[in-house]
């Protein structure tokens, strides 16, 4: 990944980093955030993991290694598969899956939450954020099911994982892990249709839309029925943002 834009935000006492391997405008990156004299934070159970692919996981695992990246799992075929994967952590206790796949144009390929209701979970993504339920893999021997949730294959794009482990049904959050972001062209209109998918399936909007002190970029955010967070971003301040700030 590299390093694409920094900004601090005083009036709510934090800083960003943006980081991807392609532009904000067409490519989703990971955004850290340092919240003013708070070094340590409780990742939790429910969060998985962010994914990037790679064309070779073994020279990637290796590459880790020389940096001095901590690898949890060497590189070896999935459990009741054939893809090739490695596992990371990052000094934070943040696990990346390294998976091994031919070219594509967006590495950082998935985020993996842990829900407690796949179904429930798979109507509110679609009815709420407009996302397409890609596919649906069971793996009965060892007790979980994955929905893979998007705006295009996951070959083309970043895509949420939703795992739904045999009769857990619920997990800690911890305080690490904030939300995923996406554009839409109207945070007044989208906070409308979220709040009446969240009548029909549970969650909540938590900060009505409007704009962000200091930034003036308006969103609006909402949790999913297992409390998993989510926030809609205007698309044309979010560029305006970027400009400004480039």
């Amino acid at each position: 990944m590299k390093l694409l834009r920094k900004r601090d935000i005083p009036e709510e006492k934090y800083s960003n980093a943006f980081l991807g391997f392609g532009p904000e405008e067409s490519h989703f990156v990971v955004e850290l955030t340092y919240n003013y004299g708070v070094d340590k934070y409780d990742i939790g159970k429910g969060f998985g993991h962010f994914a990037i692919a790679t064309e070779d996981v073994y020279k990637l695992v290796e590459d880790i290694k020389a940096k001095g990246g901590k690898i949890t799992r060497e590189p070896g075929p999935v459990k009741g598969g054939t893809t090739f994967i490695a596992f990371a952590q990052d000094p934070d206790g943040y696990i990346f899956e390294l998976i091994q796949r031919g070219p594509t144009p967006e590495p950082l390929c998935h985020v993996m939450l842990r829900v407690g209701d796949l179904d429930r979970s798979i109507k509110f993504y679609e009815k709420a954020c407009g996302m397409k339920l890609l596919r649906i893999s069971d793996n009965p021997a060892y007790k979980y099911t994955l929905a893979m949730m998007g705006y295009a294959e996951e070959k083309e794009t970043t895509v949420l994982e939703l795992t739904y482990n045999y009769g857990v049904t619920e997990y800690t959050k911890g305080n690490a892990y904030a939300q995923i972001a996406l554009s839409t062209e109207d945070v007044y209109k989208s906070a409308e249709a979220i709040r009446l998918v969240t009548q029909e399936l549970g969650g909540k909007i938590t900060r009505e839309p409007g704009p962000i002190p200091g930034i003036n970029t308006k969103i609006t955010s909402f949790l999913d029925p297992d409390g998993w967070k989510v926030v809609f971003v205007d698309h044309s301040d979010f560029l305006k943002e970027l400009h400004q700030e480039g």
